[in-house]
């Protein structure tokens, strides 16, 4: 089964569709390629116009519902690289991503939170989807998202 076809099914499984605008919010560029590597902007659990998951983990959003963020904010990533690449086939490898957790101060379960994107690239992309990671909780994030996550990966 195709990358793409993986894709699709992920999305239908979190009840989102991917297909529209992928909205960022200021003068920067969502991707930005260099030979081989794509350096991946932050995406927050944004679909169209709305930030489907806000607000603080350990607060007013679960540990799921910070995961499921964190799903999105993978989908978004991978919808910005298919429509760069014209398949998610092209990608070799997810180098790095990097997840941030808006959350309480006594929130500990950030790795937990990563999981949700973590496992999401793995289901999509099979081994091509291994990669580095680092979580962090954080004070705020735009648009009071629960989560941002930002990708590099290396594309044919």
């Amino acid at each position: 089964m195709s990358r793409d076809t993986l894709f699709a099914q992920a999305a239908a499984a979190l009840g989102y569709s991917f297909d529209g605008e992928i909205k960022i919010g200021g003068n920067y560029v969502p991707l930005l390629r260099d030979g081989h590597t794509v350096y991946l902007s932050g995406q927050i659990p944004r679909v169209g116009n709305d930030v489907v998951v806000a607000g603080r983990a350990g607060g007013e959003a679960t540990l799921a519902q910070a995961q499921r963020a964190a799903q999105i904010c993978v989908m978004r990533a991978l919808a910005l690289l298919q429509r760069s690449l014209g398949s998610l086939d092209a990608v070799r490898t997810i180098l790095r991503i990097t997840v941030y957790v808006q959350c309480t101060p006594d929130f500990t379960q950030h790795s937990e939170v990563a999981d949700g994107a973590s496992e999401l690239l793995f289901a999509i992309l099979g081994s091509a989807g291994a990669h580095t990671r680092t979580s962090v909780g954080v004070l705020q994030l735009p648009k009071n998202a629960t989560v941002e996550l930002d990708m590099v990966a290396a594309v044919e």
